[in-house]
């Protein structure tokens, strides 16, 4: 079982037309989307290569291939609503996300305690997300999205053996 999850990798805002599908909405701010497997000790894992800061959760795992490489190697995984859809397996699903909410569809008792159940369960990738940007060099990131990669697959190499020490 791995945990999956996205973020935002904040970074300084360059100029040109170019940089303008590095702004998340949601964030109000420029940056890189980046995908991130771990454990379920919140050990990272795998970091997927950029994509732009507007891009979703469901569509950087659908350009990374996610689904077909966890498929591959037999595992499952736990994600937020982010990847609601993602996977419409219903016979043999391998991501599992929570229930949602909408103003007709009220959730019940059961469906809150299965979301509440879910969230513990996730709480390690967002502290594998917190280890990982903890590296200063992240907050002066300035760079295309290729070097960032480099730059973030490194840091994932260092911040494991900082944790695991």
């Amino acid at each position: 079982m791995v945990l999956i999850d996205g973020t935002l990798i904040h970074t300084q805002r360059r100029t040109g037309k170019a940089d303008r599908r590095n702004y998340s909405g949601k964030h109000r701010s420029h940056g890189l989307r980046f995908l991130a497997l771990t454990d379920e000790n919140g050990r990272l894992i795998l970091i997927s290569a950029a994509r732009p800061g507007r891009t979703h959760d469901n569509t950087a795992a659908r350009h990374n291939h996610i689904l077909a490489h966890l498929r591959a190697a037999g595992l499952g995984a736990l994600a937020d609503l982010g990847f609601r859809g993602l996977d419409n397996d219903v016979l043999d699903p391998v991501i599992v996300t929570g229930f949602h909410a909408s103003r007709t569809h009220k959730l019940t008792p059961g469906e809150k305690t299965a979301n509440r159940v879910l969230a513990i369960g996730r709480a390690p990738v967002e502290h594998g997300f917190a280890h990982l940007k903890n590296w200063r060099i992240l907050t002066k990131l300035r760079t295309d999205p290729a070097q960032a990669t480099r730059l973030l697959r490194a840091l994932l190499v260092l911040t494991n053996l900082e944790v695991n020490r």
